[in-house]
């Protein structure tokens, strides 16, 4: 798409093909300070022991308020055509997280 075709206030965003594959995530610790939210995403794999953090997203508050927002009008939509997302009960997961802090 070229820069001319492009309307006034419109971002244009690319996606690589890396980033396109996306990461599988079945865990998300949630971390948060007086500034920042810092979400990581891991994958869990039954029987092992040990889990690497896959990505970590830092927002402001504001940007994880919206970003909260916008993920409830999704499942609601979701839902809509696709029926209730049911919550399954999973067993606690124990952590150890390494050392924690504030920003």
């Amino acid at each position: 798409m070229s820069d001319n075709n492009q309307q006034p206030g419109q971002i244009n965003i690319e996606l690589d093909e890396k980033v396109a594959e996306g990461i599988y995530s079945n865990l998300a610790i949630i971390n948060h300070s007086a500034s920042e939210f810092v979400l990581d995403f891991v994958t869990l794999m039954p029987g092992v022991p040990k889990a690497k953090v896959k990505s970590r997203i830092i927002l402001t508050p504001q940007h994880a308020k919206r970003l909260l927002k916008a993920i409830g009008e999704n499942i609601h939509r979701f839902e809509v055509a696709h029926g209730e997302i049911k919550d399954s009960d999973q067993p606690q997961v124990p952590l150890s997280f390494g050392p924690t802090g504030q920003a």
